[in-house]
């Protein structure tokens, strides 16, 4: 009885720190679905149409110095 209350109490932590995550996923599929079909409603197939600006950006340089102090 001890072991399945351990296993019981293992499954309900995991649970407890796993559904935030979840639920934030939850949430993010569904804007994503919102958005894509707000987009196939107004006609546009990509987010980023033919005659659209599309954003800049620029390179990234590495980072050249060390953290680390040698």
């Amino acid at each position: 009885m001890n072991t399945f209350l351990s296993y019981l109490a293992v499954t309900a932590l995991f649970a407890l720190v796993l559904l935030p995550a979840l639920v934030g996923l939850a949430r993010e599929r569904r804007i994503d679905r919102a958005l894509r079909d707000a987009g196939r409603r107004r006609g546009e197939s990509s987010p980023h149409p033919a005659g659209a600006a599309r954003p800049v950006t620029a390179p990234r340089r590495p980072y050249t110095r060390s953290w680390a102090r040698i």
